[in-house]
């Protein structure tokens, strides 16, 4: 249908494209009409309305009765216009939940729609005059916005189990980044502290090979020294020694010719005849010692 046949059925603000044969709504032709604010499809061949059907939103009264229509656009609810709505005798099973958003919605048709949720139907009712269809949109238009509202509901719902769900697997991806850092860090720390007591161990152990080696040097040094010195001392112990053994022997023959020419004056004491034997005895040990002390000193 072009554009000059349909000004052919406008009449001042009312389009009546009805009993036309319709399949398809010219939407882009209706959208050149802006005066066209009432729009008849009734009784046409039409099954679905395209997408771009609720751009035409001045529209106040739309008759889409006695088609074969099964659903509406979901972007139905653009029509914010609408006052008047007639969907009488179609195929429809459901509503779009975008109907809620027809707020100006006053007057509305429903009837003979056998395919339609029980629940709607019952909602809607018969409209069976004008009072019970301006109900019935009232009615139905509550019943829409209850349902987008729980649908909403929903979302929000499905919104915020995602973001708590999103927000706990960022925790646990938080939380398993700060255990690999902590392990990471304590893996370091004990490489320091391995690396920390290696070097102490080692530094242990040139140390100890230093003090050995001074003791080695010291103990040699010593043996040098003590090794120069030996026959000096031997021979200062060796003197002293024989000078206080010379001393002895000549006290000793001091005592004995005293004793020798006091028993030279009395022979028949016997204390002379022991003392003689003694100092025989005495001669005989100290000579033995003298010469056993003087072959240790010349050793």
């Amino acid at each position: 249908m072009k554009k000059d046949s349909l000004r052919d059925h406008l009449d001042g603000n009312e389009l009546d494209l009805s009993l036309s044969d319709l399949t398809k709504v010219p939407v882009k032709d209706l959208a050149a009409l802006p005066k066209a604010t009432c729009l008849d499809l009734s009784c046409n061949q039409l099954t679905s309305l395209p997408d771009n059907f609720s751009t035409l939103t001045r529209i106040v009264k739309l008759d889409l009765s006695k088609n074969h229509l099964t659903s509406l656009p979901e972007n139905f609810g653009d029509f914010r216009n609408l006052q008047r709505l007639d969907l009488l005798g179609n195929q429809l099973e459901h509503l779009p939940v975008s109907f809620a958003n027809l707020r100006n919605l006053k007057w509305l048709d429903l009837k003979d729609n056998e395919n339609l949720d029980s629940g709607l139907k019952k909602i809607a009712g018969d409209c069976l005059d004008d009072k019970q269809c301006k109900e019935c949109a009232k009615r139905v238009v509550a019943y829409m916005s209850a349902i987008q509202r729980d649908i909403e509901l929903q979302k929000q719902k499905k919104v915020e189990k995602d973001k708590k769900r999103a927000a706990a697997k960022q925790a646990d991806r938080e939380k398993k980044l700060e255990a690999l850092r902590k392990e990471k860090q304590l893996q370091k720390q004990l490489e320091r502290q391995q690396k920390t007591e290696e070097y102490e161990a080692a530094m242990a152990a040139s140390k100890r090979r230093e003090e050995k080696k001074e003791r080695k040097m010291a103990k040699a040094s010593q043996q040098k020294a003590n090794g120069v010195q030996h026959k000096p001392a031997q021979t200062k112990s060796g003197s002293s020694c024989l000078v206080v053994l010379l001393t002895l022997f000549i006290t000793l023959i001091a005592v004995c010719l005293g004793v020798y020419f006091y028993c030279e004056s009395d022979k028949s004491n016997q204390h002379c005849i022991d003392i003689h034997r003694g100092l025989r005895e005495a001669v005989g040990t100290a000579t033995e010692w003298t010469q056993q002390l003087r072959a240790r000193i010349t050793s």
